[in-house]
């Protein structure tokens, strides 16, 4: 009979009787190294740019596979990481449609993690099976539709509906989509080897729903031939698409409709802004991003269904999974729930932050985020030596330096990159270039808005 490892050997498992003594002492390493890593990055993201940050993670790397291990190594790496990450709860990092994930939500992923439960049979994961099932329904039940099944975002949301789409309709089948739509969308049909997209003009940063209309006459076919793919939330500026208009013409026209609101879903969260979305109800599918405006650690993204049958198409049968003589046993059968066969049970950490905050408490979140986005426009908008594209729909903000040229407005945001100052985007609307604030931090104070406000100031070449 084996010996296991002493306890501070880091060959111990993490989960088992011994599971939580294992992991006590190095959750304070962990937490130690992040404080640390913090503190020697001192902003929003490290300053050097990319040459510096890789040169400090080959010193702390050393030799991947050494003859024997480093009992420093979780201090180590965890510190570089964290020293080299752009830190997404910094207010001055507003980049990109990546929150700052809640402690309770992190917290509950760490239990994932340690049990490591995989959910393509019921005996590997029988309560995440069952918690999965109903969160599922329930969050489908937000939008309007029956049921959904978890993925690992946007992208891959995307990429399901449009099978589902194909498999329903025989394979004959075409992609309408906005100028606005979001890339994973033509890049699916690529992928699935549907015929190209058709592009439908959004002059004003939503799709044009005379343009829709016009290029569904045109296109004609038998109904159910034709998938228009709505946006709520683009990621450029979260502008929401004209929902119901488009929601009429697809059934005018017999046309499925798929809406992306991996960005905007969050906002069914809010009695303040759910009227957002009035339009989602319509859609054959929606596709859901809890790591956007739902606070998550990545993954956490979902595909919502109008008609739980279209997932019927996502059946496969394997014996050590789901022999046919174990479902008619009553053992759940979970391969059908995603294109994926090991897979993490991120429902968890949905599952525990929906009940922990309630509907009202992550309405304020978002009601916090949109409100700080606002505020945030009216300083650019008040103060002279810049131009804001757009009130924000979401909590999306575009700006620039006033009187400047599209390549000085580029090099404003790497030189505060490259600083490690601001975190900073970019979008390209209206044939100009425009830094992009997207405001997720419901922490953020209006002293951090003028302090963004004034670095870009100081950082634009005249």
């Amino acid at each position: 009979m084996s010996t296991p490892p002493p306890p501070d050997h880091p060959a111990r498992l993490a989960s088992g009787p011994d599971g939580p003594h294992a992991l006590r002492p190095l959750l304070d390493t962990v937490l130690d190294a992040l404080d640390t890593g913090r503190r020697a990055r001192g902003g929003p993201l490290p300053a050097g740019g990319p040459e510096a940050v890789a040169a400090r993670v080959r010193d702390a790397m050393g030799e991947v596979l050494p003859e024997h291990g480093d009992p420093d190594a979780l201090r180590g790496l965890v510190h570089v990481l964290a020293e080299g990450a752009a830190d997404p709860a910094d207010p001055l990092c507003a980049a990109h449609l990546h929150c700052p994930p809640l402690a309770v939500a992190t917290a509950a992923d760490l239990a994932v993690s340690a049990l490591n439960p995989s959910l393509d049979s019921w005996d590997q994961a029988p309560a995440a099976s069952a918690l999965e099932a109903l969160v599922t329904r329930a969050l489908a039940h937000e939008t309007g539709l029956a049921d959904s099944v978890v993925t690992t975002g946007g992208t891959e949301s995307n990429q399901l509906a449009l099978l589902l789409a194909r498999e329903s309709h025989g394979g004959g089948i075409r992609l309408v989509c906005g100028a606005n739509a979001h890339h994973s969308l033509p890049r699916a049909a690529w992928l699935l080897g549907l015929p190209e997209p058709v592009i439908v003009p959004a002059p004003s940063g939503t799709l044009d729903p005379a343009a829709l209309h016009s290029a569904l006459t045109d296109l004609g076919g038998p109904r159910g031939s034709l998938l228009v793919a709505a946006t709520a939330g683009t990621t450029d500026a979260g502008l929401i698409d004209p929902l119901p208009e488009i929601a009429g013409l697809c059934a005018a026209h017999g046309a499925r409709l798929h809406i992306d609101a991996a960005h905007g879903g969050g906002l069914l969260f809010s009695e303040r802004h759910r009227d957002k979305l009035t339009g989602l109800e319509a859609a054959h599918t929606v596709t859901l991003d809890l790591h956007k405006l739902g606070w998550q650690p990545v993954a956490a993204g979902l595909l919502a269904v109008r008609h739980p049958r279209d997932l019927a198409v996502l059946h496969q049968r394997a014996d050590y999974l789901n022999a046919g003589d174990d479902t008619e046993a009553g053992l759940p059968d979970l391969l059908g729930r995603s294109l994926r066969t090991t897979r993490r049970p991120d429902v968890l950490k949905i599952a525990v932050t929906l009940k922990a905050l309630g509907r009202r408490g992550l309405g304020a979140l978002v009601d916090q985020v949109c409100a700080r986005a606002r505020e945030f426009a009216d300083l650019i908008h008040d103060h002279p030596g810049f131009e804001l594209h757009d009130r924000p729909t979401i909590s999306t903000v575009l700006f620039r330096p006033d009187g400047v040229t599209d390549d000085a407005v580029a090099t404003v945001r790497r030189r505060l990159l490259t600083e490690g100052r601001a975190v900073l985007g970019r979008a390209r609307l209206d044939d100009r270039l425009w830094l992009k604030a997207t405001l997720l931090n419901p922490d953020t104070r209006t002293e951090d808005l003028a302090a963004l406000l004034k670095l870009v100031e100081g950082s634009t070449p005249r």
